[in-house]
């Protein structure tokens, strides 16, 4: 059976994440007074990656984990914010920049005419509207799945139910899945049983016990996959 349905993650997937968070964080450092360099803006990087972690194991809650990575910020830099302020900054702020990654365009022009298209992610709510609002991706999928408004996020069972409850005659032998999160998008999709395809530029090692069906270093390998099936 052919694939119908791709369930794309957002960020470093399609959104080049990585750059706009640079944008962003440096605009509101700035804005507020605060210190901005490259050394700063990494640590904030490696900061929230640990907090988005802790989120996806259920370890803390997302209004928790909005507020702590900032908090964490001004611990090391030595600067006293209001981190609930600055986070609201930020996420408009990062709405602001739709940066696609190389390819994601393209890709995703030419999948919408013959695929069923549709955004999975764990990413905040408004900052993920705000940005698909502006993009020029958006024509090109069906529905946004934000694990902010569903009340579960990936890898968990219960976000993959709600997304098989709301896409139209769901089947999920003709579905797949498209991230490069292990953790979330990989390890979700495996175990619900979904054909998925690791998108994997970096060429990190594969570490979940169970493989995935596919793997690839650029979006437009994503052409031939597609062409397997």
């Amino acid at each position: 059976m052919a694939y119908k349905t791709i369930l794309f993650d957002a960020d470093m997937t399609l959104f080049d994440f990585k750059s706009a968070e640079k944008i962003a964080l440096d605009q509101c450092l700035r804005h507020n007074g605060y210190p901005s360099t490259a050394e700063i803006i990494r640590l904030y990087s490696q900061i929230n990656d640990d907090c988005w972690k802790a989120f996806e194991r259920g370890e803390i809650s997302r209004e928790v984990l909005v507020v702590q990575r900032f908090q964490r910020l001004f611990d090391a830099i030595g600067v006293n914010g209001d981190a609930a302020a600055f986070h609201a900054l930020y996420c408009e702020q990062l709405g602001e920049v739709p940066l696609l990654l190389d390819g994601a365009l393209e890709l995703c022009r030419n999948l919408c005419q013959s695929y069923r298209l549709y955004i999975i992610t764990n990413g905040v709510a408004r900052t993920q509207r705000l940005r698909f609002a502006k993009s020029e991706i958006t024509p090109c999928f069906t529905d946004l799945f934000i694990s902010e408004e569903m009340g579960c996020q990936k890898p968990h069972k219960a976000y993959f139910d709600y997304v098989a409850a709301h896409v139209p005659d769901w089947d999920p032998e003709s579905t797949l899945v498209v991230g490069d999160s292990l953790s979330s998008d990989i390890s979700g999709a495996i175990q619900y049983g979904l054909d998925c395809c690791w998108y994997n530029p970096q060429r990190l090692p594969y570490t979940l016990n169970q493989p995935c069906t596919y793997e690839i270093h650029c979006l437009e390998e994503l052409f031939s996959v597609l062409g397997k099936k």
